[in-house]
């Protein structure tokens, strides 16, 4: 799953640098759009999609259910609603444990090359 980077850095993004940091097409977000409406980027006066953080925050989330762990849109849909706070809570911990993983493999790294 990918990390979403420092969010306090910029207020926007656009949907290319979204596409881009999920690896996802920017026609599957607009997708998304239509099926999660907690998904509701701003749009500018020329048209254009500004996603703020809680977007991503809510793209990761629908990322997590329906990416990583291979369910339906109708079903990732069904939890969001049912149960927002503890899906939330699951991709916090999921993204937390993916950056500790990414630490401690560039720990193991430098200790390898010490060796």
């Amino acid at each position: 799953m990918p990390l979403i980077p420092n969010k306090d850095l910029k207020q926007f993004y656009t949907i290319a640098e979204v596409s881009e940091m999920f690896s996802l097409p920017a026609s599957l977000l607009r997708y998304w759009e239509k099926e999660f409406p907690s998904i509701s980027p701003r749009k500018s006066g020329n048209n254009v999609r500004m996603y703020t953080k809680e977007d991503l925050e809510e793209i990761s989330l629908v990322y997590d259910l329906v990416k990583v762990r291979n369910m339906k849109l109708a079903a990732a849909r069904e939890l969001i609603q049912r149960n927002r706070e503890g899906a939330r809570k699951s991709n916090d911990l999921l993204t937390r444990m993916q950056g500790v993983r990414e630490q401690l493999l560039a720990i193991k790294k430098e200790l390898d090359a010490l060796v």
